[in-house]
């Protein structure tokens, strides 16, 4: 059954970062800043890159990065109140631009006043029984003194997430990204889910797990997604190695994910090292992107890699800073240095949304060496499709002749298809 994300190519932003908001909550009482208008000018950027939904980090009330919630349902002052979350749901409407809202249910903040009153009655309190406890302590996660786990058997945790979903499904959202999905029983997702879908039968759920059996995790949770942190990784990795077999093996992989579910692609998010830091060439970033947008998936760009922005994540406190800047407040003021990458943004994703059967799209290993890679990727009922030539190598490659096909996307303008120059790529049809 065809649903609205086999169409759609999400545009991520880190909202707090991104309106440059304070990294503190304002003081109890202080009048809400409404930031969120800040992002409608971007609307319209979005829709020109050929992108038609939008991924919102956290929105709702923290102490600090967002990922410490205090309110699940009050926006956070640094970035409006209600009726500025209202606007901009109205403006992604009359774009038709679908939104995805952040959902951290796996911990909460320490002002959440849930575990205020956990923390003055004790673990056996009915406060107490909402969070994981250990020799009187709460648990937290992975050493983050400020973010408290929640016990995700208890029965009040499953009804108050189902009541968040839904409140904010209601006010006109399209689905959840689930933070840290990982950490959270796939028993706990496969209870809450088909309460919410009862009442948003479209909606899309997509979670956040970064290693382990992906498939089985989508099947157990009743999750509609996971992020595929292995392509992630295997795109920059085989790229700076000069070692395309570590990513034709990992499309083996990839490939067989899409016989269970659509994963969530991206060379680029939130939480880790920009793709034009990471890559040690920056002439690969089209090779990265020209991945991302020929095999199978619900594909992501991360706000500020189609302009080339870097940014290196470090594991310290403020670690993230780099990666999650402030923008201009309008394109306009966009530096001129990142126009050349987000013109080959746009031709790829409108590559990407003129053959919207990617989205399933099975793809085989055509040709690979060290240095270069095709990649055929056709639908998966079959019939006409794509390929992809990549060639890391420092001189002129040509690729076998039976890969034949017309140009429809190419980082060079070349005579003969199947004659790449160094370090460039091109689509062929196929």
């Amino acid at each position: 059954m065809d649903r609205w994300t086999d169409h759609a190519v999400w545009w991520h932003v880190y909202p707090l970062g991104f309106v440059g908001a304070e990294q503190q909550a304002l003081p109890a009482g202080a009048t809400p800043i409404p930031r969120l208008d800040r992002l409608e000018p971007w609307l319209d950027y979005l829709v020109e890159l050929g992108c038609n939904g939008l991924a919102l980090g956290p929105v709702f009330a923290s102490g600090s990065h967002g990922y410490d919630t205090v309110d699940y349902l009050r926006i956070d002052p640094r970035l409006g109140d209600d009726a500025a979350f209202g606007r901009l749901v109205q403006a992604c409407r009359t774009r038709g631009v679908r939104l995805l809202l952040d959902g951290v249910f796996n911990h909460v903040g320490r002002d959440f006043p849930r575990f205020r009153e956990a923390e003055a009655q004790g673990p056996d309190s009915p406060a107490g029984q909402w969070f994981r406890w250990h020799d009187g302590h709460p648990e937290v996660f992975e050493g983050h003194d400020l973010l408290v786990s929640l016990r995700h058997d208890a029965p009040a945790v499953r009804d108050h997430v189902v009541a968040v979903m839904n409140h904010w499904l209601d006010r006109g959202v399209d689905g959840w990204r689930l933070d840290a999905a990982y950490q959270v029983p796939p028993s706990f997702w496969a209870a809450v889910l088909p309460r919410v879908r009862e009442r948003h039968p479209g909606a899309w759920f997509v979670g956040e797990v970064i290693h382990g059996d992906y498939a089985e995790f989508v099947a157990e949770s009743g999750l509609d997604s996971v992020t595929q942190y292995e392509l992630w990784k295997s795109i920059w990795s085989a790229l700076n190695d000069a070692n395309l077999h570590e990513l034709a093996w990992n499309l083996g992989r990839h490939d067989e994910l899409l016989e269970a579910f659509a994963p969530l692609t991206f060379v680029g998010n939130h939480d880790v090292t920009r793709i034009a830091s990471r890559l040690t060439d920056p002439a690969h970033l089209g090779h990265a992107v020209a991945v991302l947008m020929t095999v199978g998936g619900v594909p992501s760009i991360y706000a500020g890699d189609e302009q080339a922005f870097t940014g290196v994540k470090e594991e310290r406190e403020h670690g993230d800073d780099a990666v999650r800047p402030p923008f201009p407040d309008t394109p306009a003021d966009l530096a001129s240095f990142g126009a050349p990458t987000r013109e080959v943004h746009e031709r790829l994703i409108g590559l990407r949304r003129r053959h919207p059967w990617l989205v399933h799209a099975r793809t085989t290993v055509e040709h690979v060496t060290n240095t270069t890679l095709a990649l055929r990727s056709v639908p998966r009922d079959g019939g006409a499709g794509l390929v992809l030539l990549l060639s890391v190598d420092d001189e002129p490659q040509r690729f076998p002749d039976e890969l034949a096909g017309e140009v429809v996307e190419s980082a060079d303008l070349a005579d003969d298809p199947l004659q790449v120059p160094a370090h460039s790529w091109r689509i062929l049809t196929g």
